[in-house]
């Protein structure tokens, strides 16, 4: 039990640290084009509506629905390959209650569900200083 608390912990500061320095890879058009597929759904577009729609689904199911996120980065404990959080950045795909668009949307999860959603009004451009930074669980 306690090692879940210092693994959520650990999970949420890397969160916050890495919207505060995170890389864009690519663009990504804006969610809304009617779907081809009968077996997609389509997301809503609205912050809260999203957040209630998006924490039901695996990392499959959401690349299934929005495609590959535009930024991707994998956490995992030094000494193992397990990836124990994942970080997804996705650009143009949700709307704050007045219908703008948010610049970037930030998924954040623990194994396989989503744990936390954050809005950015910027393109979440900033420099990671170092990428292939292996992170350590508190003791």
């Amino acid at each position: 039990m306690n090692l879940n608390i210092n693994m959520l912990i650990t999970f949420t500061l890397l969160a916050f640290c890495t919207a505060c320095s995170s890389v864009n890879t690519k663009l990504s058009e804006p969610v809304g084009a009617p779907s081809t597929s009968s077996t997609k759904m389509t997301f809503p577009t609205k912050e809260k509506s999203f957040i209630k729609a998006i924490e039901q689904l695996d990392k499959r199911s959401i690349i299934a629905q929005l495609g590959e996120p535009a930024k991707a980065e994998d956490i995992k404990i030094r000494g193992s390959n397990r990836i124990v959080a994942s970080i997804w950045h996705y650009h143009n795909i949700n709307t704050d209650e007045n219908g703008k668009y948010y610049e970037t949307t930030e998924l954040d999860f623990i194994n396989d569900k989503v744990v936390q959603v954050v809005f950015f009004n910027n393109d979440g451009s900033g420099e990671i200083t170092n990428k292939d930074h292996v992170y350590e669980l508190p003791k």
